[in-house]
């Protein structure tokens, strides 16, 4: 079996690159292709042995040529907050695997995919299931959780504030680690009896938490007083609209506050055979003081 990643060099893309080698039964170098959109920066990937080929979401041809032999595409899609483009990219996708013979698709997604979910990305992530349903594709969605792992460098800034300033009410949300999430792709792509049925799979830690819930978490891993003083998604927005996502951001929150993103599965259980790291052992392993 050949495998294909797109989105390689990424957060999410380079661990599922290492749950992937634990898995496959031959040379995982041979088995596993990494598609990447700058070369240059995989040049760490490349001395270490894998398969390397260059894909351009906007140019059919060179996917092609980069699925040439693939039996599981692994989709991680880029990051843009432009529905249009992310549905242009993945139809593109899809283009080249038909053209190019490739059979299966594990496709990475996100818990925000409601028809009433205000999001920006919701309306991306609402049509893959149904497009994937109408594809000749074998398939799998996998809905990642909010990720955890952006807690750990955004704690030194909840110490100074010491509140946690969500704009989600009294609502919970759910979380998965980067790590857990990794484990969980790797696993649906090499065992076809996991994808082999048009699957959609949420990964969530076996808790959600509300905001209080998370604070206190915050406050016994760090030792310092975190609290909850929620502002509003006005300004939330407005507080981080200069690193270039607030407005993106806010309206994931206010969907958090409708209690959209909030729900729970075993599917990571069911997956991997073990419980996903809970949100006190993932800060504690994390964060250093």
């Amino acid at each position: 079996m050949q495998y294909f990643i797109t989105g390689a060099t990424g957060h999410l893309g380079s661990k599922v690159v290492a749950e992937l080698r634990k898995l496959v039964p031959k040379d995982p170098k041979d088995a596993i292709r990494l598609g990447v959109h700058t070369p240059a920066k995989a040049a760490v990937l490349k001395n270490a042995g894998y398969q390397l080929a260059a894909i351009n979401y906007t140019d059919t041809s060179t996917m092609v040529c980069a699925f040439q032999g693939v039996d599981v595409l692994i989709y991680i899609p880029s990051l843009t907050y432009d529905v249009q483009d992310r549905i242009n990219e993945f139809e593109n996708t899809l283009t080249a695997m038909k053209t190019a013979g490739v059979k299966n698709i594990v496709d990475v997604s996100f818990i925000a995919d409601q028809f009433n979910n205000p999001f920006q990305m919701a309306g991306y992530y609402a049509y893959l299931p149904a497009r994937l349903a109408s594809s000749p594709f074998g398939y799998a969605v996998i809905k990642n959780a909010l990720y955890a792992d952006p807690l750990v460098p955004y704690l030194p800034e909840l110490i100074q504030r010491q509140n946690v300033i969500y704009p989600v009410g009294d609502q919970a949300m759910s979380f998965i680690s980067r790590q857990n999430s990794a484990t969980a792709i790797a696993h649906v792509a090499v065992k076809n009896y996991l994808r082999d049925h048009g699957q959609n799979y949420l990964l969530t830690m076996k808790q959600n938490y509300n905001m209080v819930e998370l604070s206190t978490i915050m406050t016994k891993v760090t030792g310092q007083p975190i609290g909850y003083s929620p502002v509003s998604i006005r300004e939330f927005a407005d507080i981080y609209r200069f690193e270039g996502d607030g407005d993106e951001l806010a309206s994931m929150y206010a969907a958090a506050a409708r209690g959209l993103m909030d729900k729970t599965t075993d599917d990571f259980q069911r997956i991997t055979g073990h419980l996903p790291q809970d949100m006190f052992s993932f800060l504690s392993q994390k964060y250093h003081k």
